[in-house]
C-alpha cells in the first residue's frame, strides 16, 4: 500500500536471503521509520514489543525469523531453540505458531547445508500468499459492502456507506492489503463512497495506525473514542461493523483486540451487521470454543502511560494513571459466534458456526460426535 506516495509492503525480504526490513509501528503515526531485522532474536523482540503487530504480519515476521535462524545455524538444536523463542513471543495470534511450524516442516527433512535456501523460499512464499489471500478476502468483503450500499441507498453522491472498525486490521497488520480494511480499500478504488469510523483502540491506540494508513490511501474517516461506538450504532450512524481477528475457533468464536466484544454487543442491539475478516491462517482448527483461546495479559505500563507529541511537536510519554492505582491489561477479548453475522475469508463468507466454516474449508471438517 502507500507510504508517502510509494508502494510498500509492511515487511520486505531482501534478495540475499539474509535481510528483512519492517515498518516500525511503535513510531507511527508520527514517523514512518523502517527497521532492519538481522537475526531471529531481533524478530522476537520486534514481535514482543509490537514493532510488528497484527496476526498475519506476526506470522510472516516469524517465518522470516526462522529463515534468519537457519541461515545463522542450520542445526537441529539451533532450529528447535529459535522456533521455541519465536512462538513464545506472543501467545494469542495463532498465525505465529502456524508460520513457524510451516517453515520448520519445510526444512526438517533436508540436510543442514540445504536448509537456508529452502527456509528463505518458504518464508517468502508465506509473505506472498498473505498478499493474495487478503486480496481475495477483500473481494468477498467488497461484495458485502456493495450489497449493503444498494439496499441502503448509500455509497454514492447522497451519502457514503458508514463502516465501524476496531483496532488495526489494515495493511499494517498484514504483509499487504489488510483483512478488515481490504474490502474498504477495494471499495474506495472502485468508486463506492465509504466513510470509516475508527475506534482509537486503547490502550495501545492501534486505531491511530488505521487512521494513518487510511489517510495515506485517501479514504475518508474519523477517529472516535472507543466508548463512542455504541452511541453511533444506537443513533443509526453505522451501516456495518467490520473487524479482524487474531484467533478464531473452528466454531466461529473470535478473539480480537480488547473492546471488540462490546462493539459486537452494541451492534446486535442496534440491528447492525457485524462481520469479521478471518483469513484461514487465523483460524485455530484445534480450538473448539472460547476457553481454548489464551488471552495475553500485557504490561500494565501500556495503560499507565501514553505516547504522543507535546505542544511543540516533540515526542512525549505521559503518565495518565497515578502510581497509587493498580492496573490490568488484558489485550484481547472473545466475541461469541452468536454475535457474528459472518466470517469473511479468502474462500468466501462463512456462517460463524462449525458447519459454516466446514462448508468452505472441508479439509478441516470434523465428524459429528
Amino acid at each position: 500500500m502507500r507510504v508517502d506516495g510509494a508502494w510498500r509492503r509492511a515487511i520486505e525480504l531482501g534478495a540475499d536471503g539474509r535481510s528483512v526490513v519492517v515498518l516500525d509501528q511503535t513510531r507511527l503515526p508520527y514517523e514512518a521509520a523502517w527497521l532492519a531485522l538481522a537475526d531471529h532474536g531481533a524478530v522476537v523482540r520486534a514481535i514482543r514489543d509490537m514493532q510488528v503487530r497484527g496476526a498475519p504480519l506476526i506470522g510472516a515476521a516469524a517465518a522470516c525469523g526462522v529463515a534468519l535462524a537457519v541461515a545463522a545455524d542450520p542445526g537441529d538444536a539451533a532450529l528447535a531453540r529459535a522456533c521455541g523463542e519465536l512462538v513464545a513471543a506472543r501467545p494469542t495470534a495463532v498465525n505465529l505458531a502456524w508460520a513457524v511450524a510451516a517453515v520448520r516442516a519445510a526444512v526438517a527433512s533436508l540436510p543442514p547445508d540445504e536448509r537456508a535456501a529452502r527456509a528463505w523460499a518458504a518464508a517468502r512464499a508465506i509473505c506472498d500468499d498473505d498478499v493474495e489471500r487478503n486480496r481475495a478476502l477483500g473481494g468477498h468483503g467488497l461484495a458485502i459492502l456493495r450489497a449493503l450500499a444498494a439496499r441502503l441507498g448509500a455509497g454514492g453522491a447522497g451519502r457514503p456507506l458508514r463502516v465501524l472498525t476496531h483496532c488495526n486490521a489494515g495493511w499494517l497488520a498484514t504483509v499487504d492489503w489488510g483483512t478488515a480494511l481490504a474490502p474498504i480499500y477495494l471499495a474506495h478504488e472502485a468508486g463506492l463512497a465509504v466513510h470509516v469510523w475508527v475506534d482509537e483502540t486503547r490502550p495501545r491506540n492501534q486505531g491511530l495506525l488505521t487512521a494513518w494508513e487510511l489517510a495515506q490511501h485517501g479514504v475518508p474517516h474519523a477517529v472516535i473514542a472507543d466508548n463512542a461506538g455504541g452511541h453511533l450504532l444506537q443513533a443509526g450512524q453505522v451501516d456495518v461493523c467490520l473487524v479482524g481477528t487474531d484467533r478464531t475457533t473452528r466454531g466461529g468464536d473470535v478473539a480480537n483486540k480488547i473492546g471488540t466484544y462490546l462493539k459486537a454487543l452494541a451492534a446486535r442491539d442496534a440491528g447492525v451487521p457485524f462481520y469479521v475478516a478471518a483469513p484461514s491462517p487465523s483460524i485455530d482448527w484445534a480450538a473448539a470454543g472460547p476457553a481454548d483461546i489464551p488471552i495475553e495479559e500485557r504490561d500494565g505500563d501500556e495503560v499507565r502511560w501514553v505516547r504522543g507529541r507535546d505542544e511543540g511537536g516533540r515526542p512525549a510519554r505521559v503518565e495518565v494513571v497515578a502510581a497509587t492505582s493498580a492496573v490490568a491489561n488484558p489485550a484481547f477479548d472473545v466475541t461469541p459466534r452468536r454475535l457474528v453475522t459472518g466470517l469473511v475469508t479468502e474462500r468466501g463468507v462463512a456462517a460463524a458456526s462449525p458447519e459454516g466454516l466446514a462448508a468452505i474449508f472441508p479439509e478441516h471438517a470434523r465428524p459429528a460426535p
